[in-house]
């Protein structure tokens, strides 16, 4: 029987319709039910026999995929390829999709709560009173306010769309020039990294990970911020120096910063790490972007329509 392995959570949720689709064509759906990732073993034992696979940051590495011979197809349950080594799929004929623009909006709805959450204190504020405190910061306000978004993809522009409604001024920068039409449309003006970072209140990351994007904001980019600047990533983690990011923020270089994602996903437990979480001006989240009932739906059925295309194509 051929198989197709199924791992990110949201399709073990909510893909039990879809994934019927798949075995009316003949297919084996191994799904995983355990409610957490897949151990990296495990994970490669189960690859080795799927003729498909349904991946979320599981690693696809040339050593594991010169393993999976009956291999035909990978689709990512979201956007980001960087856990897939693309050039090896490309030689042994592995067809790769991706899921674009299913969770644009679940995506871009957390990165503005999450600007708001950090320019107003929420978090920190909120656990003061869960611990009997009544502490009063001040805060920040978006309106009037600029904001820099750096990558103008599906979500960028949907970050632009409520940064609009907000009253916030939209500047944007894409290693492609925007068509004039799209930026009157987004009220949006296009400029370089450098401006944002030295002219931008609020800046925030949609770019994917690349040799070019890691590392793009490190020391050199935090000294050319506002310190009252609030940057937001909710794109990859390593395109932040979170070193970098760590003395920033302790030194009051920048206002604020708030982050779903990290290098390693938990964090590592060093020292620094530890006291950058805890930093009050700080929020880190477990890379939650994208999980809303809406996205986990859309990238369901848009996961297994590629699948049975790639599948299906000679």
């Amino acid at each position: 029987m051929k198989t197709i392995l199924v791992t990110p959570r949201g399709y073990a949720k909510y893909g039990s319709k879809a994934g019927k689709r798949l075995e009316v064509l003949g297919y084996e759906m191994d799904v995983n039910h355990t409610g957490r990732p897949l151990p990296k073993d495990v994970f490669a034992e189960k690859a080795k026999r799927a003729s498909g696979i349904i991946a979320g940051v599981d690693e696809l590495n040339e050593e594991l995929l010169r393993k999976c011979r009956h291999l035909k197809a990978i689709v990512k349950f979201g956007v980001g390829t960087d856990n897939i080594d693309l050039s090896v799929c490309e030689e042994l004929g592995i067809k790769v999709g991706r899921c674009i623009g299913t969770n644009s909006n679940a995506v871009a709805e957390l990165t503005i709560g999450m600007m708001f959450a950090a320019a107003r204190h929420i978090v920190s504020n909120a656990m003061n009173v869960k611990s009997h405190g009544w502490d009063k910061p001040t805060g920040l306000e978006l309106f009037h306010k600029k904001i820099g978004i750096i990558g103008f993809g599906n979500i960028g522009k949907h970050v632009a769309r409520i940064a609009n409604g907000i009253g916030m001024e939209v500047l944007i920068y894409d290693m492609f020039d925007a068509a004039q039409d799209v930026l009157a449309e987004y009220n949006a003006k296009q400029t370089s990294v450098n401006h944002i970072l030295k002219e931008c209140d609020f800046i925030s990351i949609h770019v994917p990970l690349t040799e070019n994007t890691k590392d793009m904001i490190s020391t050199k980019e935090f000294k050319m911020m506002k310190d009252t600047a609030v940057l937001i990533n909710a794109a990859r983690g390593g395109i932040v120096n979170e070193y970098a990011l760590y003395k920033a923020l302790k030194n009051k270089e920048i206002y604020a910063c708030a982050s779903d994602v990290f290098t390693t996903e938990p964090p590592h437990r060093e020292p620094w790490v530890d006291e950058l979480i805890k930093m009050d001006h700080f929020i880190q989240t477990a890379h939650i972007a994208s999980r809303s009932v809406e996205s986990e739906i859309n990238t369901v059925n848009t996961a297994t329509n590629i699948m049975i295309q790639l599948l299906q194509d000679p």
